[in-house]
């Protein structure tokens, strides 16, 4: 159903109340800031339930206050700005207080219960019937309509409910849908954070190895530089390998994360929709997108010891003869080399799952 707006004069103080009111608003349960209010190193503020609730999600196994086990703390990120959080074993319990904001909370609740100035009112109205506030909602049709439309309308063969009741029903829907999000977006960042780091060890390995092999090669004649050119050269395809891999998935986890929190910001953009008839038009596919997007099954993680290249370990205890036969030799003999290798080793197991086929 098509409908037009209507608006009621407004109030200059009923104006600045309900701008203040917007001020006060939780970015995670979308009311109003609940005592006691508690502000992060990014600024921010928040309720303390709900920073507790966010911080348990992105922590499931931390103890929570009262337990007899001491928790060394933990991190969470601001919903607002993504800023990382991170606590001490009291958890959100030692988070500084926000006294201003709680005092100008008690304010503007005093004032608002004055009956001085009422706020400013602004209705929809239906089209079909231009004196009529659009005021129930149609479950056949999913669309609000008025009283008229329903006695003798196009909706009067529908089931109809009160506009109030599917406002909050579906605001609480895309509620815990916006908190599963922020909850998933931050175990989804600590894993990109985990592979950057698998990124940078890799190179760091790849680099370690490369000294040791030109080390080894400065000692040999010409006739060795042929051989050194082809295993630099299978030490960097194997390096640009797990690097193009492990890339790929970050680059996967980017997109999704990036997409996910351009959906939360909708979401909440959506929130602060102070019509419920506007509001519920667009309500309905927010939220289909919102549970597509949280049951999304992102591709898996490098296996352990993906990043090791202790493969590509070289010994020059050969006899010239074999010299234009000389491989890698993982685990190569003689007391200087194992002890060069026992620091940086990743283990048999892991130099199984990495190691290409075909070196030796």
């Amino acid at each position: 159903m098509n409908f037009t707006v209507g608006f009621k004069p407004l109030l200059g103080d009923a104006h600045s109340m309900d701008n203040l009111e917007k001020q006060l608003i939780c970015p995670i349960c979308l009311e109003m800031f609940s005592k006691p209010v508690v502000i992060l190193p990014c600024q921010h503020n928040l309720c303390r339930k709900c920073a507790n609730d966010v911080f348990q999600a992105s922590n499931p196994l931390w103890q929570s206050r009262g337990s007899t086990t001491v928790s060394s703390g933990g991190r969470f990120r601001c919903p607002s700005c993504r800023h990382e959080v991170v606590l001490d074993r009291h958890g959100v319990y030692g988070l500084q207080r926000n006294l201003l904001v709680e005092n100008i909370i008690d304010i503007y609740k005093q004032e608002s219960s004055r009956p001085l100035h009422s706020k400013a009112e602004q209705h929809l109205m239906c089209e079909e019937h231009e004196d009529e506030k659009i005021n129930i909602y149609c479950l056949s049709c999913e669309v609000p309509t008025c009283s008229l439309c329903k006695v003798f309308g196009a909706h009067k063969d529908c089931e109809v409910a009160p506009l109030p009741t599917i406002y909050k029903r579906q605001k609480s829907e895309l509620s815990d849908g916006i908190a599963m999000l922020v909850a998933g977006n931050d175990r989804v960042q600590a894993v990109i954070t985990q592979m950057e780091e698998v990124c940078q060890t890799i190179e760091d390995n790849s680099r370690r190895q490369k000294q040791l092999l030109n080390q080894k090669f400065e000692t040999l004649c010409a006739v060795l530089e042929e051989r050194k050119g082809e295993l630099l050269q299978a030490l960097a395809r194997e390096q640009e390998e797990k690097l193009q891999r492990v890339r790929s998935l970050i680059r996967q986890y980017g997109d999704h994360l990036e997409a996910s929190s351009k959906l939360v910001e909708s979401a909440i953009q959506s929130m602060e929709e102070p019509q419920m008839a506007l509001y519920l038009q667009q309500a309905k596919e927010l939220i289909n997108k919102v549970g597509m997007m949280s049951k999304v099954e992102l591709s898996g993680r490098p296996e352990p010891g993906y990043e090791s290249m202790e493969k590509f370990t070289l010994s020059v205890e050969h006899v010239a003869e074999m010299l234009r036969t000389i491989d890698f030799q993982p685990g190569a003999s003689g007391e200087e080399e194992d002890e060069e290798l026992e620091e940086g080793s990743a283990g048999p197991e892991e130099e199984r799952l990495a190691g290409p086929e075909g070196l030796h």
